[in-house]
C-alpha cells in the first residue's frame, strides 16, 4: 500500500524527530524522575494514546477542521496549557515524598491517574494534530490506495516508533530518579525540576510560536 522508497524515507525522517526532546519528552521525563520507571511508562503509554487519537483524527480530516476553526484550535491550546500549569502547581504543593522503590510510582499515584493525565496532555496539544496533518500526507501515494488509509498506516507506525523512543527515554530517567530519590536533598530539589517543567511546558504551549 506504502511505496517502499516513501516508507524508508518516512522512517528515517521520524527517527530524526523522536531522537529530538520535545514537550512529551520533558514530561516523561519529568514523571519518570519524580515516581520511577514504572510510572514513566504508564505516562509513555498515556502520551501514545493520545498521540493515536491525533493521528486518527488527522487521517479522518478532524485535524483540518480544526486547523480551520481559530476559536476551536484557541480553546484546546489554553485548556492544554493551563493543565500542564496545574500539574505543576499541584506537584509543588504536593508534600515531600520519601524514597521509593525505583521501579514503583510515587506514593499516591495510582498507574490509571498517570495513565490519565499523559493521555490528556497529549490529546489537548492541537499542534500534534497539525503536525500529523502536515507530515503524514508528504508520504501519500494517492496512486497506491486510499489516501486516509495510508495516513493512519503511517500515523500507527510513528506512535509505535514513539513507544519505543519515549520508553528509552523512561527507563533511564526513571534510573536516575531511583537515584534521587536516595538522596533527599537531591529528591527535594527534583520536585521542584518536576513542577517547572510542568509549568514551563504550559507557558510554552500557552505563548510559543508555530
Amino acid at each position: 500500500m506504502i511505496d517502499p522508497g516513501k516508507l524508508a524515507l518516512f522512517l528515517a525522517a521520524t527517527a530524526a524527530l523522536l531522537v529530538t526532546p520535545g514537550p512529551a519528552v520533558l514530561y516523561i521525563v519529568s514523571r519518570s524522575l519524580s515516581e520511577g520507571r514504572r510510572a514513566g511508562l504508564v505516562s509513555v503509554l498515556g502520551i501514545e494514546a493520545g498521540n493515536a487519537v491525533h493521528a486518527a483524527g488527522g487521517a479522518l480530516g478532524v485535524a483540518a477542521l480544526l486547523a480551520s476553526t481559530p476559536a476551536a484550535f484557541a480553546a484546546v491550546k489554553y485548556l492544554g496549557a493551563a493543565y500542564l500549569v496545574y500539574l505543576g502547581v499541584a506537584r509543588l504543593l504536593s508534600r515531600a515524598e520519601g524514597p521509593t522503590a525505583p521501579d514503583e510510582p510515587g506514593k499516591g499515584t495510582s498507574a490509571r491517574t498517570v495513565f490519565r493525565q499523559g493521555f490528556v496532555v497529549a490529546v489537548l496539544n492541537p499542534k500534534t494534530a497539525l503536525f500529523f496533518l502536515a507530515f503524514l500526507p508528504q508520504f501519500v501515494d494517492p496512486a497506491r490506495g486510499a489516501a486516509w488509509l495510508q495516513m493512519l498506516a503511517l500515523g500507527g507506525l510513528f506512535v509505535g516508533l514513539a513507544l519505543l523512543s519515549d520508553g528509552a527515554y523512561a527507563l533511564l530517567a526513571g534510573s536516575l530518579g531511583g537515584w534521587l530519590r536516595r538522596h533527599p536533598g537531591a529528591a527535594g530539589a527534583g520536585r521542584w525540576l518536576g513542577a517547572a517543567v510542568y509549568i514551563g511546558l504550559g507557558a510554552l504551549a500557552a505563548f510559543g510560536g508555530g
